[in-house]
C-alpha cells in the first residue's frame, strides 16, 4: 500500500524526516519504504488557461491557442490535444521549462506558426502512463501557479508491506494512530461537521444475516450535479493511492477508503427497485459485476440485493445493475462491516481481488461505518452539492473488541526485560488501549474495535514491546531449562538420508506441491489429487500425490540446457484425499538418468540401469537391506517390464522402475530414465546391530549353477537356498547369470555362492554335500531348476 507523507502529516507531523519516520515503523514491524514521488519534476509548468483556439492554418489536426499563463500577455501555443477548449485550464511548459526524461522546451515553429511553449498532458508530466490528452485542472486554479504547488508534487510516498494481521493500519486514519503512538503525539484528523438532514428520502435496509453483516448502514443524498468534476486535490491523493479518479461519487468512496479505512459504495437510487436487502446467495443466481465479468454465485456468497436481485457481492466488488453513471443525480450511499471470512472465501471462491476485499478479510472497524458515511456525505456535499437523508442503520457498533487481562510478570516472562509497571498503562494508552488494575500488577485492558489482532495476553505484550521500543531491550541469552533429548537409534535422521544420497552422486531438488493435474494423472492415476481453489497456473492446479512430478520437470528443464546425465532427489511431503478428509505423507523420491559415472578415461561410459539405482537403494537402508525384496509389479508411470514394487516383510515401502515408454515419448525423453519413490518414514527405520561371536573355524564354500526358467527371479532362488540350508548356511548370494549356447530355450543359468560354516567346530565335507544336496532338492521340486553340468 502507497500513502502520501504529506497526507500523513496533515493528521500527525513527528519532528522525523521520512527516512527516519520509516525506519521507526519498520521496527515497530510496519515495513515501510519511502519512494520519491516521481523520478523527476516537471520545471517551469504553470497553469495556464486557454482563451480560444483556431484551427492551425496548414494542419488539420493541430490548433492554434492563445493562453493566459500568468505572465502579463497571452501567449500563443500549437496544440493537438482533442480535448483542448476554450476556457479550460491545463499545465503549460514555458519556454525554457524541463519536463521529466529531459526534454527542454524551447519556442519553435509547428508547420510556420510560432508556438512559446507546450500544453501538456498527465504522461508528458511523468503523472501517468499514457494520457488521451491535456491534463485538466480545476476551473478555480490561478493561471501562473507552478503546477508543482497546485498538484502538490513535492511529496513523496510510503510504501507499506504489512502483515495480515495489520489491516487497521491499511488508511491514513490508522497509520496516524500508529505513529502518533511511537512518537507519543495526538493525531489531528480533518474537521468532519455532521451534514444537516435536510430530506426525508431513505432505503429501507433488511439485514437477513446478521453474522455475515453485524452493522450496516446507509443514507441517500439527493440533488447531486452531475455536471461536478472531482477536485484536484482528491485526484492526485487517490492516484498516489493507486486509484483512478471515475466519478465525483466513486472517488469520493474510494477517498474515505484510503483517509479512515472504511470500503464503501454508492448505488444509484433510481435503479434500486424496494429495500435493500443483505442476504446469502439463491441457487442459480448471477451477478454482473464493475469488471465485465458476469459470476455464478454460490450458496456461501453474501449479497446485497434488492427485488429485482443481487446487487453487489457483499465486500468484494459491485455490480453494474445499479453503479453511478455520469447522470445520477441521487445516491444511496452503503457504509458495512461484513465477516472477514464469508469475504475472503467468496474473493477466493470467484478468483476477485479488490481494495475493498483487501481490507475486509483483514478486518475493518465495525465501529467506523457511521463516521466514514458522515465524511463521505460531507464530501459529496462540498464537491456535488446535493441534500442528505436520515441516516438508516442495522445492527450496532461494538463499544470495544475484547477484554484481555495482562500481568506484569507475563511481560517480563516472554521479553526477557523488566519494563517497569507504572510505564505499561501509559504506553498501551498510546494505542488507545484502555486499562483497568484489577491487582497487583496486572491489568484488564479494553481492545479498542479496530484492533482485529488483540485478543490475548501474548499480544499485549508484543503491543508495549513494541511501543516501548525493541531497540531499547538489551539482548541477552534467554534462560531456559532445556531437556536433553536423545534421538532413537532405530530412526535415521532425514539429514542422514540426505547426506547419504549426496555422497552417492545424487543432487537434493526442491519442487513444487502444485503441480500439473494431466502430468499428474499419468503418473499416479490411482491416487485422488486435491485441487486448488486458486491455482497460480493451470499447470499448477493440483496438489502432488507423487514426487515424480517435480523430478520429471527438473530432468527436463535440465536437459533442455544440454545436461545428458543427472542423479537428483527429493525429500518432501505428498497429499491425498481419503475418506474425505486430506492425507499427508513424507516421501523420498529419485531419478536416475544418463551414464553411471561422469564422462572420464578411466572407464567406457555406461548407462545406469535398474540394478545401479536398487544398489543405491540398498545402501540407504543399510543394514536391513537383506530383509527388503522387490517382486515385479506393473505401475502405470514404470516400464512394464522393468518395475518392481519394494516390500518390507509384507508391507509396501515404495516402487523402482524404469519411466514407461509411452510417457517418455510424450514428454520428449528419449533416455532411459529411473525412478524410485520410498515412504521416507519406513525408509528412515534402522535395525539396530546385533552382537555375535566370530567363529574360531574356517568356512567352507561351494558353488552352484542352476539352470531355470527365465521368469524364475534370482532373489527366489536364493531365498529357497537358505530356506534350505539351516543353521550352517551363512551367506547365499548371486554371482554370475548366463544366458546362450547350452542352454534351453527360455531358460538362463543362474550361479549361488554358498558359504557354510560352524562356530563351534570345523565342518566335514559330508556335511556340506549333505545341505547342499538338500538346497538342490529343494530348488528342484519349488523352482522346477536343475543342475548345470
Amino acid at each position: 500500500m502507497k500513502l502520501s507523507e504529506n497526507w500523513l502529516r496533515e493528521w500527525v507531523d513527528p519532528a522525523a524526516d521520512a527516512a527516519a519516520l520509516a525506519a521507526k515503523l519498520t521496527m515497530a514491524g510496519l515495513e515501510c519504504a519511502v519512494e520519491p514521488l516521481a523520478a523527476e519534476l516537471p520545471q517551469g509548468v504553470v497553469v495556464a488557461r486557454i482563451l480560444s483556439l483556431v484551427p492551425h492554418p496548414t494542419a488539420d489536426r493541430l490548433r492554434v491557442c492563445e493562453v493566459d499563463a500568468g505572465t502579463g500577455a497571452p501567449l500563443r501555443i500549437v496544440c493537438g490535444a482533442p480535448n483542448a477548449r476554450q476556457g479550460m485550464l491545463a499545465p503549460a511548459a514555458l519556454p525554457g521549462a524541463r519536463l521529466p526524461g529531459g526534454v527542454e522546451i524551447r519556442t519553435a515553429e509547428l508547420r510556420g506558426v510560432a508556438s512559446s511553449g507546450m500544453l501538456c498532458s498527465a504522461s508528458e508530466l511523468g503523472l501517468a502512463e499514457k494520457s488521451d490528452g491535456l491534463l485538466e485542472l480545476d476551473a478555480g486554479a490561478v493561471p501562473g501557479t507552478p503546477i508543482e504547488q497546485h498538484l502538490g508534487l513535492r511529496d513523496r510516498l510510503l510504501d507499506l508491506d504489512l502483515t495480515p494481521n495489520r489491516g487497521d493500519c491499511l488508511s491514513i486514519a490508522g497509520l496516524a494512530r500508529e505513529v502518533g503512538a511511537l512518537y507519543a503525539l495526538a493525531p489531528t484528523p480533518p474537521p468532519q461537521p455532521a451534514p444537516a438532514v435536510s430530506i426525508s428520502r431513505a432505503v429501507p435496509v433488511v439485514v437477513e444475516d446478521a453474522q455475515g453483516c453485524p452493522h450496516y448502514v446507509g443514507r441517500v443524498v439527493s440533488g447531486l450535479d452531475p455536471a461536478a468534476r472531482t477536485p484536484d486535490w482528491m485526484r492526485e491523493r487517490l492516484r498516489r493511492g493507486g486509484i483512478r479518479a471515475i466519478h465525483p461519487v466513486v472517488d469520493v468512496t474510494n477517498y474515505v477508503l484510503l483517509e479512515l479505512g472504511q470500503p464503501m459504495h454508492g448505488f444509484d437510487c433510481t435503479r434500486l427497485k424496494g429495500p435493500i436487502r443483505v442476504r446469502r446467495a439463491a441457487g442459480g443466481e448471477r451477478l454482473a459485476l464493475l469488471n465485465e465479468q458476469t459470476i455464478e454465485l454460490a450458496p456461501q456468497d453474501l449479497l446485497i440485493a434488492d427485488d429485482s436481485g443481487p446487487l453487489v457481492l457483499a465486500g468484494v466488488m459491485g455490480g453494474t445493475a445499479s453503479g453511478v453513471t455520469a447522470g445520477t443525480t441521487e445516491v444511496f450511499l452503503e457504509s458495512a462491516c461484513f465477516d472477514p471470512v464469508t469475504v475472503a472465501a467468496s474473493g477466493r471462491r470467484h478468483k476477485l481481488l479488490s481494495d475493498s476485499r483487501h481490507r475486509f478479510e483483514r478486518g475493518v472497524d465495525p465501529a467506523l461505518q457511521r463516521r466514514a458515511l458522515e465524511r463521505a456525505t460531507g464530501l459529496i456535499q462540498q464537491i456535488c452539492g446535493g441534500q442528505a437523508g436520515p441516516v438508516v442503520e442495522a445492527g450496532t457498533a461494538p463499544a470495544h473488541a475484547a477484554a484481555v487481562r495482562l500481568r506484569h510478570s507475563q511481560v517480563e516472562r516472554l521479553l526477557g526485560y523488566a519494563i517497569p509497571a507504572a510505564d505499561i498503562p501509559p504506553l498501551l494508552a498510546l494505542l488507545g488501549i484502555a486499562t483497568h488494575a484489577v491487582g497487583e500488577g496486572e491489568w484488564l485492558a479494553q481492545v479498542p474495535t479496530h484492533r482485529y489482532d488483540l485478543r490475548i495476553e501474548a499480544d499485549l505484550v508484543e503491543e508495549v514491546a513494541r511501543i516501548y521500543g525493541y531497540d531499547r531491550i538489551p539482548a541477552r541469552a534467554y534462560r531456559a531449562a532445556l531437556a536433553p533429548f536423545a534421538a532413537a537409534e532405530t530412526r535415521r535422521p532425514a539429514d542422514a538420508i540426505k547426506d547419504l544420497l549426496v555422497a552417492r552422486g545424487y543432487q537434493e531438488v526442491v519442487t513444487y506441491s502444485f503441480v500439473d493435474p494431466r502430468l499428474q494423472q499419468r503418473l499416479d492415476p490411482g491416487s485422488a489429487a486435491i485441487a486448488l481453489d486458486n491455482p497460480i497456473a493451470d499447470t499448477m492446479s493440483v496438489m502432488r500425490t507423487s514426487l515424480w512430478s517435480g523430478l520429471l520437470g527438473t530432468w527436463l528443464y535440465n536437459r533442455q540446457r544440454q545436461r545428458q546425465r543427472a542423479r537428483l532427489f527429493e525429500l518432501g511431503a505428498c497429499y491425498t484425499r481419503a475418506g474425505g478428509a486430506v492425507a499427508e505423507t513424507r516421501r523420498l523420491g529419485g531419478l536416475v538418468a544418463g551414464t553411471v559415472r561422469p564422462e572420464q578415461w578411466g572407464e567406457a561410459p555406461r548407462e545406469a540401469d535398474f540394478y545401479d539405482v536398487k544398489a543405491d537403494l540398498a545402501a540407504l537402508i543399510g543394514g536391513d537391506a537383506d530383509g527388503i525384496r522387490y517382486v515385479p509389479a506393473r505401475h502405470a508411470a514404470l516400464h512394464p517390464g522393468r518395475s518392481a514394487r519394494i516390500l518390507r516383510g509384507d508391507a509396501e515401502l515404495g516402487w523402482l522402475g524404469a519411466l514407461h515408454p509411452q510417457l517418455a515419448r510424450e514428454l520428449d525423453c528419449p533416455e532411459t530414465v529411473y525412478l524410485f519413490e520410498l515412504d521416507a518414514d519406513a525408509a528412515g527405520r534402522c535395525v539396530l546391530p546385533a552382537p555375535a561371536p566370530i567363529s574360531g573355524f574356517p568356512s567352507s564354500r561351494r558353488d552352484c549353477s542352476f539352470v531355470v526358467r527365465e521368469q524364475v527371479t534370482a532373489e527366489s532362488l536364493v531365498e529357497v537356498a537358505r530356506a534350505a540350508g539351516g543353521s550352517l548356511l551363512k551367506h547365499a548370494f548371486v554371482f554370475a547369470v548366463y544366458r546362450g549356447a547350452g542352454l534351453p530355450e527360455g531358460c538362463k543359468s543362474v550361479s549361488l555362492g554358498l558359504i557354510f560354516q560352524d562356530y563351534y567346530r570345523t565342518l566335514q565335507d559330508d556335511e556340506v554335500d549333505a545341505v547342499v544336496g538338500e538346497i538342490t532338492a529343494r530348488v528342484s521340486t519349488q523352482l522346477g531348476a536343475s543342475l548345470r553340468g
